[in-house]
Formats: structure tokens, C-alpha cells, sequence
């Protein structure tokens, strides 16, 4: 039986850890039941930072309306996500080494406890209650009979993160890290990784560089798109340089991800609100083409439309499906032989999606 969020009556405690601060909730059919909890993480102090955990968990439990089936959340790696086990030791000092907060957590509330990548959970919320069934109730609106099972997606921000959906179940890898997209080869500069060129520092460097001014001195992406528009002060020119760029990068990062998972895919994360300005370039490297003794051969097999574009849309949506005979029969099937892909914005806000898919995936293992 198809697994269907908005209806499971099951609650599922969550968390969103962050250096700073950790953001505790509880959801049910895919509604919060209750306004956050914001607890200091005290990141570089374990004991504080697993009592503040507990001590977040058990306020929220204490205010719903009956026990949860499971906690489950994101946290940031390195990790084995299955074990529970973490060793982020970046903007969580406290774990270096490796600590296994899942099993812990399992112990002090006696359920089932899931830990995950934020750019995992992120995609798995887009494929369970966004953008992939946003896409396929489009092509039932338009009385096509294709429907999508499978979504790669990337979270554009302070860096590069990734996930796979493979039908209707999150692919984690052998080692907890699947869809670690971020390590991809940057197209701008082959030496270093594609997070250079597609996160909140790849734009402020290439703006800084195009506008002739110091990396410290250039604004923040939000700041740069409302330049590049035409709607703020500084150097337009050098604005728009800086998302072509990192659409390019971007696109490239996708291009090489589609040629493996044949599906859908969504841009989530602060950076895709700049969407006007980066996604012409990372479509057109999508959809880009090698050249081999003077012929062109496609980067993806499939075609990739735009799905927020409508003259792209009504394209990707009508395809090219006509009747042909069977071979020694009188009978005729359908095909279509336009293969395509769609490539749009998230349809939630990302922390949204991180939650759902949090949700989504605990009920999927309960």
C-alpha cells in the first residue's frame, strides 16, 4: 500500500539541529501540532547539547494529545545515518569522534528514532508531498497517462546538498552518503568541487570579481539579485555574471545526476528565490551537448523542460503520443517518443520539506 502522509494519524516528534539553535516540533498528517521550541544547541559541549535535545523532545511530548510513534530528524554529517551514529565535528564540535545520538534518543523515549541528511529529507518531503506530486497531478489534469516515480534535487545555499528519491523510497547509500552532489566536479574550474560555483560564496565571488571590487566588500545573494533586476544599487552587469555562473554550475551538477536517476528534478534552498536569474543558464546545461567528431550528442538522453516556464510546460505536458500498428496485428498501442524530464522549483519551503520528508521517512520504516 502506498504510503499516504496527510492522512496517517500517526505523530512523529522532530527536530532541526543547527549550530546555534535546535528547533524542536511534532507532526501529524503532514500538519505541525504545535509553534516550535527553540533550545540553545551549546554545540561545543556534549552533555548540554544531548540534555538540551532531551529536555526539547520531552517539552514537546508533554503537549500532544497522545504518545508518538517515532522521532526523526536531520543533522548534519558525517554520519551513519542507519546506526544513529554522528561525528559532525564542523558546526558541532561536540560530536567529533562519532556519538550515537539515534540509539540514545531511542533509549530516554523508548521509540523508534531516524536520523538523515538534510538534502535527503529535503528531496523525500518534495517526492512524498511537493514537487513530484505537483508535476504528475499536472499530467493527470492533462489527461496524460505518464507519471513520474523517481526525483533528484539540490538545495542552493550556504552550500551544495543533494538527494534521491527512488520510487517512493529515499536512497541513502551503502555509507550514508548517496546524492553527495556537492563533491561533483565544478564545471568553471575542474580542480575544486562544484559547491564553488553553486552556493552563497560562489556568487558573492564571482560579483566581486565582475564588479572589480574585494570579496568583503560584495553584498549577499539577496542583495545581488535584487541588483541583477534592475531594483537595487551596484553593478548589474557583474549581478547577472554571478547567477549565470552558478545556474552553469548548477545545471551541470544536475545534467550529471539525470544521465543516473532518469527522473524529475527540484531546486530547493535561499538561493533558488533567484530563480529568474540562474535558471535560463541551468536549463540550457541540462539540455546542453558534447561534440564527437563534429556531431552533437546530448548530455541527457532525455529532453529537460522548465515546468515553471508554461510554453514548456504545455509541451512537457501534451508530449508527442500518437498510435501505431503491432507488427502481423490489427492492433494499435499508444506511444510517445518525446523522452523528458521536468526541472522546477521546490513546491515547499525548504525547512518544510527537510520536516516532511522527516515525517514521511519515519512512518515509511514504523
Amino acid at each position: 500500500m502506498a504510503l499516504n502522509t496527510s492522512t496517517d494519524p500517526r505523530i512523529v516528534m522532530i527536530l532541526d539541529a543547527g549550530g546555534t539553535n535546535l528547533k524542536f516540533s511534532a507532526i501529524r498528517s503532514n500538519q505541525l501540532l504545535l509553534d516550535p521550541i527553540y533550545i540553545p544547541s551549546e554545540a561545543d559541549n556534549l552533555e548540554r547539547c544531548l540534555g538540551n535535545m532531551i529536555e526539547g523532545f520531552r517539552r514537546v511530548r508533554e503537549q500532544l494529545p497522545e504518545a508518538p510513534a517515532a522521532i526523526s530528524f536531520a543533522f548534519p554529517g558525517p554520519a551513519d545515518y542507519p546506526a544513529g551514529i554522528v561525528a559532525n565535528e564542523n558546526n558541532l564540535p561536540a560530536f567529533r569522534g562519532g556519538v550515537a545520538l539515534g540509539p540514545m534518543l531511542a533509549d530516554e523515549f523508548g521509540i523508534p528514532t531516524f536520523i538523515n541528511n538534510d538534502g535527503d529529507l529535503f528531496v523525500y518531503g518534495e517526492a512524498m508531498s511537493g514537487f513530484l506530486p505537483y508535476v504528475n497531478g499536472l499530467l493527470a489534469e492533462a489527461g496524460s497517462p505518464k507519471r513520474y516515480k523517481n526525483l533528484f534535487g539540490i538545495t542552493l545555499g550556504t552550500g551544495l546538498g543533494g538527494g534521491i528519491v527512488r520510487d517512493g523510497q529515499l536512497f541513502i547509500g551503502d555509507n550514508s552518503m548517496a546524492a553527495e552532489v556537492w563533491l561533483s566536479r565544478n564545471i568553471h574550474d575542474a580542480s575544486i568541487n562544484a559547491e564553488e560555483g553553486a552556493s552563497i560564496r560562489a556568487v558573492r565571488r564571482v560579483y566581486a570579481r565582475s564588479a572589480g571590487i574585494a570579496l568583503e566588500a560584495a553584498p549577499e545573494p539577496k542583495e545581488i539579485f535584487e541588483i541583477g533586476m534592475g531594483r537595487g544599487a551596484g553593478n548589474r552587469e557583474a549581478a547577472k555574471e554571478a547567477f549565470r555562473c552558478l545556474g552553469q554550475a548548477a545545471g551541470d551538477v544536475v545534467a550529471q545526476a539525470l544521465t543516473l536517476v532518469d527522473g524529475l528534478a527540484v531546486i530547493g534552498g535561499g538561493i533558488s528565490a533567484a530563480a529568474p536569474l540562474f535558471m535560463p543558464a541551468l536549463m540550457k546545461a541540462v539540455n546542453g551537448v558534447y561534440e564527437r567528431d563534429g556531431n552533437p550528442l546530448r548530455r541527457v538522453i532525455a529532453k529537460a523542460f522548465d515546468i515553471d516556464n508554461a510554453v514548456e510546460r504545455g509541451i512537457f505536458l501534451q508530449g508527442e503520443a500518437r498510435s501505431i500498428a503491432v507488427p502481423r496485428s490489427g492492433r494499435m498501442v499508444q506511444y510517445d517518443p518525446l523522452q523528458r524530464v521536468a526541472v522546477g522549483l521546490a513546491r515547499l519551503d525548504t525547512s518544510e520539506a527537510v520536516a516532511l520528508g522527516a515525517y514521511a521517512f519515519a512512518l515509511s520504516k514504523l
